[in-house]
């Protein structure tokens, strides 16, 4: 089928879709930040909802990864209490359920949000009623599940995997690794890895955003990753010739047959610098060489977007339709961290259907 340009905008927020890589802390609505600030008093760059939103945006564009680092600053530092945690978890899965998302993986490091006194059991605990209060107001349109990040730049990586575990029956659906990826190998963290193995676990590790190929290498071959966060320089191994053929490398072709899933985040990776534009993102190589790609938003407060947004503007850059979104999103209900069956069961009955009658509909 050939792509369609132009996917109108009220049936691309309807479309099902399904989120992997999308960070609470990165995520909040202005105005709940304007609101928490106020009670906790922690002083903002902009007190007006509208004009904070600009900032935001413009400190993640403006190409210092200082500002950029800054807008984290702002929305960590009001969430430090229970109750401030437990709004922004639920307004997250409102405000996902309204863009078409069926089922979510929303991850944050709980190690950030204990300068107030919290314990990391306190902050799940938090995220969770969230989540379970958003997802009653969604009428259970919506599933949604955390996953459970350590910092690399920090030390409580096992501590926090098990926490993943303790968890795992009560909304925590996996574990992840985040922050600087030069000098903080996800290797430092092997012990915490190799104990998720065991515990018969699920994790992703951010990787070939911020560094190429050794740290892709290292979480796959070293550290077992289920899944790639970013993900990008995985195109460093593959070589395009003048006729349009591609070769790939040995660590790209074993991502590949692997299937090891790609959380691709097309905005925030040309913020950060992992791509020149939207149009020159290696999503489209690489969906074209059929890698495990999925879309993802990453942080939708800093990259002003939405899920709907992100395949919006695969639509103009692309070219892709109802058939590429839909092969997108079942992509990234496959490599969901849920059990088998309730990932059939959203495919087969919930996604499928519906682009089903879409692409019948253009005939």
């Amino acid at each position: 089928m050939e792509p369609t340009r132009g996917l109108p905008e009220d049936l691309l927020r309807a479309a099902p879709k399904v989120l992997l890589h999308d960070h609470l802390d990165g995520g909040l609505r202005p105005a709940t930040i304007v609101d928490l600030a106020a009670e906790v008093g922690h002083a903002l760059p902009e007190t007006d909802a509208d004009a904070l939103a600009t900032w935001f945006a413009e400190a993640a564009d403006s190409g210092s990864l200082e500002r950029y680092l800054e807008t984290f600053a702002h929305t960590v530092g009001v969430m430090q209490t229970a109750s401030a945690l437990t709004r922004v978890a639920r307004e997250c899965v409102e405000d996902l359920a309204a863009d078409g998302v069926v089922y979510a993986e929303i991850r944050y490091a709980p190690e950030l949000h204990v300068e107030s006194g919290l314990e990391l059991e306190e902050v799940v605990a938090a995220v969770q009623q969230g989540f379970a209060e958003g997802m009653a107001a969604a009428g259970d349109r919506i599933i949604v599940r955390h996953l459970l990040t350590a910092m690399r730049q920090a030390a409580r990586a096992m501590e926090i995997a098990e926490l993943a575990i303790a968890w795992r029956d009560r909304g925590v659906a996996g574990f992840d690794i985040a922050g600087p990826e030069a000098g903080y190998p996800p290797t430092r963290f092997i012990d915490a890895f190799e104990y998720l193995q065991r515990e018969n676990s699920h994790f992703t590790i951010h990787a070939g955003e911020g560094f190429g190929l050794p740290s892709i290498w290292e979480a796959v071959q070293w550290c077992g990753a289920d899944r790639l966060g970013h993900g990008v320089r995985i195109v460093d191994d593959i070589e395009v010739d003048d006729a349009g053929v591609a070769r790939l490398g040995r660590l790209a072709s074993y991502v590949r047959d692997k299937r090891i899933p790609l959380e691709m985040c097309p905005s925030s990776n040309v913020q950060t610098g992992a791509a020149p534009s939207i149009a020159e993102h290696p999503l489209k190589l690489l969906a074209s060489l059929r890698f495990r790609v999925t879309v993802n938003t990453d942080n939708r407060l800093m990259s002003r977007t939405s899920l709907s947004q992100e395949f919006a503007l695969l639509t103009e850059a692309f070219g892709y339709g109802w058939a590429e979104m839909e092969w997108l999103t079942v992509n990234a209900m496959k490599s969901a961290f849920i059990p088998y069956d309730e990932r059939y069961r959203l495919i087969t009955e919930t996604i499928k259907p519906w682009y089903a009658t879409q692409m019948a509909n253009q005939k």
